[in-house]
């Protein structure tokens, strides 16, 4: 046998011997603000992201929550210890100390959530809610049997106030195009000012505030406070009277024994965005830069009626769509202090 025939047999016999090394297990990290990785809100919806790989690619995933403000950088600090493949961190709190670990960390990749930092090894994930937030307030002014809506966010800060701007903008548009005169509580389009009750954790505010709102005509009510939000479920279950509508997730299935009062939730889908995040990791694709969830490529939108969509009048219905077709082509034009 020649010799480049004994070569060539060598190598076949080595190639086929080599074995094949399964890729190591993707470990993947939450980090979430105070409210907890079961607020039924956006830390939760994010979590749902992170399930979502394990169920599809068998990735490791692992949560921290946050108790104080101070807990922030210790959990980052930890997950970059245990050498997470990326660090998912939730909400527009956990900004500063996102920023600092990046910088400390640039080989570490990182993903935040409701929040612009523009370091290079973290991709931003904004949402521009208040478009899908203007359709909830254009249906709540619709369905309104008092003439008085209301909303309240469990702190004034740009991520919890941009859905109350457009809920607000939503419902003035339905009293330009009808005439009418609904009046919403809790933010003001002028001052960018509004009512927040400082927690996003204490249900007991979120209960109160929407009791005063009611007593002041309230029927239907947009909490923007995560689990707060279950304080307004509790007070109008309570009056037997009322309406509630959800944000972040879809509320009719995050809060299933009270369907009857959800008329609908300003959705942000927070869990296909993190998924999506968590695959450029896997095939090497990750860069920062920002992802901006709109109407028009459904990273927000409103959720389904539900056992009430046979309550809302089909003009309604028929409106609500050409709004929608109008917030997508920008011949409605929001606020653009909130632009993401």
């Amino acid at each position: 046998m020649k010799k480049s025939s004994i070569i060539l047999a060598i190598l076949a016999i080595l190639v086929f011997c080599v074995p094949v090394f399964a890729q190591d297990t993707l470990r993947i990290c939450e980090v979430t603000d105070t409210g907890g990785v079961d607020d039924k809100s956006f830390n939760e919806t994010a979590w749902n992201g992170l399930l979502a790989a394990k169920e599809q690619y068998g990735a490791d995933v692992v949560v921290l929550e946050s108790i104080s403000d101070a807990d922030y950088a210790v959990n980052i600090d930890q997950f970059i210890s245990d050498e997470c493949d990326l660090i998912v961190t939730v909400g527009f709190m956990l900004a500063d100390a996102t920023i600092a670990a990046s910088e400390d960390y640039p080989d570490y990749k990182f993903t935040i959530i409701d929040s612009s930092v523009g370091k290079p090894n973290v991709v931003d994930q904004v949402f521009q809610t208040d478009e899908a937030a203007f359709m909830a307030g254009y249906v709540a002014a619709g369905m309104s049997e008092t003439g008085v809506i209301g909303t309240f966010g469990g702190m004034c800060i740009p991520t919890v106030t941009i859905f109350m701007d457009g809920y607000a903008r939503g419902a003035a548009y339905y009293n330009e195009i009808h005439g009418t005169d609904v009046e919403v509580l809790g933010w003001n389009t002028e001052t960018l000012e509004g009512t927040c009750v400082d927690s996003f954790d204490d249900l007991d505010k979120g209960k109160q505030v929407s009791i005063t709102m009611m007593d002041q005509g309230a029927d239907i009510i947009m909490p923007v406070a995560g689990p707060v939000g279950g304080g307004t479920i509790a007070a109008i279950e309570d009056r037997g009277t009322g309406l509630v509508i959800g944000v972040d997730s879809d509320w009719y299935l995050t809060y299933p024994d009270n369907g009857d009062v959800i008329l609908t939730s300003v959705m942000k889908k927070m869990d296909a965005t993190t998924l999506a995040v968590i695959e450029s990791v896997m095939d090497n694709s990750f860069a920062g830069g920002k992802v901006v969830g709109t109407l028009e490529n459904t990273g927000v939108d409103l959720a389904p009626f539900h056992d009430l969509e046979s309550k809302i009048p089909a003009d309604l219905l028929t409106e609500l769509e050409d709004v929608r077709a109008k917030l997508i082509s920008g011949e409605i034009e929001l606020n653009e202090v909130y632009a993401q």
